[in-house]
């Protein structure tokens, strides 16, 4: 199965983010790529990939990067080239930790479908359902993030994550409590500041978390504070999450497991390398008795490539979606099969879902 051509479009989605999602430097319009990688007996899987603030540049760099490393491999040799690529990306190409994901998904895909399988079940069933939870964008006020907690809950969905403003502790407090006090006792809810905070601060909110039954505080600080983040998951009750920003799993994160800087990681196939890297990180979290919870991709056909993975680990107990979901379904010709707040796996090959490739050609906005 040699690969022969991987086709590249920079696409901007049709539909704009809120003005509120803007916030921390984000942007009005969501910007991705499309990869198609083909192979010598007619066979080709897509998918789509992050793209930073700028599609066209990181086509570009794709293209002068990747297509040339892809192309005249076989696509079954996935593990060749996970490590192939790792060295490469050390000698001349330093890409940012989201580019090589979406091509190892492709090979998988091809596997999945030439062998007649689902791809959950091609890398090895564990489940064919999984819980799922709504994370938000940057809302304004604390009734905002207290009302779509409730549009959540209305939804079916099993729990809901904040993204906290991070512009002060006292704010993002109140938010977290408003939240809990709309939704009631029992309903799932995490916490995601996204590294604003102090020590002190994000000792002084894991406190609060604890007592309003929050099941995790994720990335309080940066992935990179191994010390900092090792102190705060000791004194905390709540479990604390994190990694999913380091690059080079897992070797970045053996460190994090064996020390239990956090109680657990953080993969996805978007940033971890794919398929193959976020099995890796999920595998070495395993090892150390610890979740790997699965983070969310975006854009719906890595979402659903994250969906299959999830289904194929024991050590996540959930999948994640942003909310509104409806914003980000853009590349996929169906939903995101999800039902009464379960994602169920589907049984057809491969994804289980086709890739809307009309509404990527109508979204490209340059071929490389």
């Amino acid at each position: 199965m040699q690969i022969v051509g991987l086709d590249i479009r920079a696409c901007r989605l049709p539909t704009p983010l809120p003005d509120r999602s803007s916030l921390h430097g984000g942007m009005a319009a969501m910007e991705c790529l499309s990869y198609t990688m083909h192979t010598e007996d007619g066979h080709s899987a897509t998918m789509l990939g992050f793209a930073g603030r700028s599609a066209r540049g990181a086509a570009e760099t794709a293209a002068a990067s990747l297509r040339p490393f892809f192309v005249g491999r076989n696509a079954l040799d996935r593990e060749a080239a996970w490590h192939d690529w790792r060295r490469a990306d050390r000698w001349w190409h330093h890409l940012p930790i989201f580019a090589y994901g979406p091509l190892d998904v492709c090979l998988w895909l091809l596997a999945a479908q030439s062998a007649g399988q689902p791809l959950w079940r091609q890398i090895g069933g564990a489940r064919d359902r999984v819980q799922t939870y709504a994370s938000s964008l940057i809302l304004e006020g604390a009734a905002a993030y207290a009302d779509e907690a409730l549009a959540v809950k209305a939804a079916g969905l099993r729990g809901y994550k904040i993204h906290p403003p991070g512009r002060s502790l006292s704010e993002d407090i109140a938010i977290h409590t408003m939240v809990r006090e709309a939704v009631g006792p029992d309903f799932a809810l995490m916490s995601d500041p996204v590294q604003p905070y102090s020590f002190d601060e994000a000792l002084r909110l894991g406190r609060v978390l604890e007592r309003l039954g929050y099941l995790w505080l994720e990335e309080p600080l940066p992935d990179e504070a191994a010390g900092a983040l090792a102190e705060l998951t000791r004194v905390l009750d709540i479990p604390v999450l994190g990694g999913e920003v380091l690059a080079k799993h897992p070797y970045a994160l053996a460190d994090y497991a064996a020390r239990r800087v956090v109680d657990g990681l953080r993969a996805d196939v978007s940033w971890t390398g794919g398929v193959t890297g976020t099995l890796k990180t999920a595998h070495l979290a395993e090892a150390f008795h610890m979740p790997c919870e699965l983070h969310s991709t975006i854009f719906h056909p890595l979402e659903l490539a994250n969906l299959h993975v999830c289904a194929a680990i024991r050590n996540s107990d959930w999948f994640e979606v942003l909310w509104p979901m409806d914003r980000f379904a853009f590349g996929l010709a169906g939903r995101l099969p999800i039902t009464d707040g379960m994602a169920i796996l589907p049984e057809v090959p491969g994804l289980g879902v086709d890739i809307d490739h009309a509404a990527i050609d109508a979204a490209t906005i340059g071929v490389f």
